[in-house]
């Protein structure tokens, strides 16, 4: 009766015990990763002087994330041969050796800011190849028509940490400690750490794990691939427009409606709600189109974001976010799938990398930008000008690929999951039909 509930295309992906025994571990590293979220930020507004406060916070939380760009172009020539399973074991442990190192400093008496800050950017030194090798291990594990589902599955867990673990490191900061919450969040790197190392990966053949031949790195094999090139910009720009709603959605709340955190707290946990059924509403379709399905999450997003601009009542934005997040939660698992689908398979991981790198960039960006953006026209006119321009991105991406398939005829019309004939396939198969009718004549 259990497995009847759960669509039919997640079924054969949690029957695999390898992805159901992977998934269970990032459920519980995801979970660290919300409380993150809060504790980052939180114990470095502890720490810092009470002047200059937010370029400290700002600093942290760019600790968190940025450095890892610096790992994929620094460490490119040694890990892009690695297989997927050693990149995700050495990501993980290394962000479990480096939080764990906060709390203990902490409780030493310890722990200062610049301290505190290189703690944070050594951990995610690796998070681009970690992620390149997530991606790809998946791409092993499942076969090409189940990888949407598996994505999808794995993305979900990311919503559902935004809204349980923000929650739980509310309650920890505020009665323990942030520094003990980032202590928990470096076990569950290690609890992941461990569930993969003691994985046992089939020969499944799905995809070559180590790129033997090719010393090629990342970024040229994208350059040299005009379609993956264009799929990498088209998400770029499309997180980079999402960035100023991180900044200006919470001054909306407080300065143009003049209401208090509660508010600003049901905007995002209705967000995370609808963008978890949303990805896992798409992830169950069985025959997609992903190129198209991208574009119509941007202009979606994008239009779900025009009642800010337009000062629609508070319920209107509220049941616009939350059908925004509907639209925006099956974009990451749709945009990682259209790189498996077309990257050679042998440079998948690197790829990937790359990938990671350059994404990990767009939406910091855009959360700068969305500051003196905010400051000159406003948090309202900010929401409604992200929209806009996220609709016109849209637009642009759905004319570029209109053109292309005019000129190929073939791109897009190919759903996931869908089997593609080789060159000479079909010729073959004819020509066997042939032969079969003329020993019955």
């Amino acid at each position: 009766m259990l497995s009847r509930l759960i669509p039919a295309p997640y079924r054969p992906v949690l029957a695999n015990r390898v992805f159901r025994r992977l998934i269970a571990g990032f459920g519980v590293s995801n979970l660290g990763d919300g409380m993150s979220v809060v504790a980052v930020a939180w114990l470095a507004n502890i720490l810092a002087p009470h002047h200059g406060a937010g370029l400290w916070v700002g600093g942290a939380v760019a600790a968190y994330t940025l450095p890892g760009v610096v790992g994929a172009l620094a460490f490119g020539r040694l890990l892009r041969r690695m297989p997927a399973k050693r990149l995700m074991l050495a990501d993980n442990l290394l962000r479990a050796v480096f939080l764990g190192a906060v709390p203990l400093a902490w409780l030493a008496g310890l722990l200062s800011l610049p301290l505190y800050i290189a703690l944070l950017a050594v951990s995610s030194l690796l998070h681009a190849w970690g992620n390149a090798g997530t991606y790809t291990l998946l791409a092993e594990l499942v076969p090409s028509r189940q990888r949407l589902a598996a994505n999808t599955l794995l993305g979900s867990l990311n919503f559902a940490s935004t809204i349980v673990g923000p929650v739980v490191a509310g309650v920890a900061v505020t009665y323990v400690s942030a520094a003990v919450v980032l202590g928990l969040d470096a076990l569950t790197y290690l609890f992941l750490a461990v569930v993969i190392a003691r994985l046992r990966l089939p020969a499944s053949r799905h995809v070559t794990l180590i790129d033997q031949t090719a010393a090629r790195g990342g970024f040229a094999l994208l350059r040299a691939r005009p379609a993956l090139l264009g799929l990498l910009a088209l998400t770029w720009f499309f997180y980079l427009l999402y960035g100023p709603v991180e900044v200006a959605l919470p001054l909306h709340v407080s300065q143009d409606l003049h209401a208090p955190g509660t508010l600003l707290g049901l905007y995002w946990t209705l967000y995370g709600i609808g963008a978890l059924v949303g990805g896992l509403a798409v992830g169950a379709l069985r025959r997609l189109p992903l190129w198209p399905t991208t574009i119509a999450i941007i202009i979606g997003w994008g239009a779900a974001l025009l009642p800010f601009g337009f000062g629609a009542p508070t319920a209107a934005t509220i049941a616009g976010l939350t059908i925004g997040g509907v639209i925006y939660g099956p974009f990451g698992a749709l945009s990682v799938t259209l790189m498996q689908e077309t990257a050679p398979p042998r440079h998948l991981a690197s790829m990937l990398a790359a990938r990671s790198a350059v994404l990990l960039t767009a939406s910091p960006i855009g959360t700068a930008l969305g500051g003196p953006l905010t400051a000159a026209i406003g948090p309202r006119l900010t929401l409604g000008a992200s929209g806009l321009g996220t609709v016109a991105l849209g637009v642009v991406a759905c004319v570029a690929l209109l053109a292309r398939r005019r000129a190929t005829g073939r791109i897009g019309s190919t759903p996931v999951g869908a089997v593609q004939s080789r060159p000479g396939s079909r010729s073959r198969s004819t020509a066997s039909r042939r032969r079969r009718a003329g020993r019955r004549s």
